[in-house]
């Protein structure tokens, strides 16, 4: 299983990453250091990555300084991003922490953060039939979360018949029974801590389980993590 590397600079970072999705990842992105993207002030922490600057497929953490800003440009295979802290902004608006946008293939902005912000991103992972834009804010009081057993809550942030994506929250002491994921489980810890077959996980872990990989966690404190599946198998 694939961990953290080595401090890299802005033009040693790999253009190939984390490309088998057969394989499990595990990541405590905390521990890796910032990597200066080819906008100022904008840092990284690449997670996955197939490609350069144009990627085909990429997975990362992304800061960004009071100010900051990137230039017009366009994803050709969509882009989906949680606000982690902060205020994250584009041509549509201002996103504060908690929102989660959904652009579909081939849309374009000029994204900027005035207080600045971190972001949790994935770029051309979107299919390119899937034209759906999505904007919700988790923090919202009008967020409808739905209870699902045990004291834990979920919150729908997009569904399709080719992956569904959700904010989950588990109560300290949760116990959950083993699930087979046959196309793929993603997680992103926001808060709190469990542990899985894999270790310990707290804020800031992401999390890649290969299509068939079975699940099941035990919750040491309140948990909230983003958490995305079916997307993984072959040919999506």
């Amino acid at each position: 299983m694939p961990y953290e590397g080595h401090r890299k600079t802005a033009r040693q970072e790999p253009l190939q990453l984390n490309t088998d999705l057969s394989q499990s990842v595990v990541i405590a992105t905390h521990s890796r250091p910032w990597v200066l993207s080819p906008a100022p002030g904008v840092h990284r922490k690449m997670l996955e990555r197939d490609g350069g600057e144009t990627v085909r497929r990429a997975t990362s953490v992304v800061r960004y300084a009071p100010g900051a800003r990137f230039k017009a440009h366009i994803h050709d295979g969509g882009e989906e991003f949680f606000v982690l802290e902060g205020c994250f902004s584009d041509d549509t608006g201002d996103y504060p922490a908690g929102s989660y946008v959904r652009n579909p293939p081939h849309s374009a902005h000029a994204p900027f953060s005035r207080e600045g912000c971190t972001i949790f991103v994935k770029l051309g992972q979107i299919p390119a039939r899937d034209r759906r834009t999505v904007r919700i804010n988790s923090a919202s009081p009008r967020a409808r979360w739905m209870p699902c057993g045990q004291g834990a809550q979920s919150l729908l942030l997009y569904e399709s018949a080719f992956e569904h994506v959700c904010l989950m929250r588990w109560p300290g002491g949760y116990s959950g029974a083993p699930v087979r994921f046959e196309k793929g489980l993603e997680m992103f810890v926001l808060k709190g801590a469990f542990t899985d077959a894999f270790g310990r996980h707290g804020p800031g872990s992401w999390l890649r389980l290969a299509p068939g990989e079975s699940h099941a966690l035990q919750v040491l404190r309140d948990c909230e993590a983003w958490v995305k599946s079916g997307h993984l198998a072959p040919g999506l």
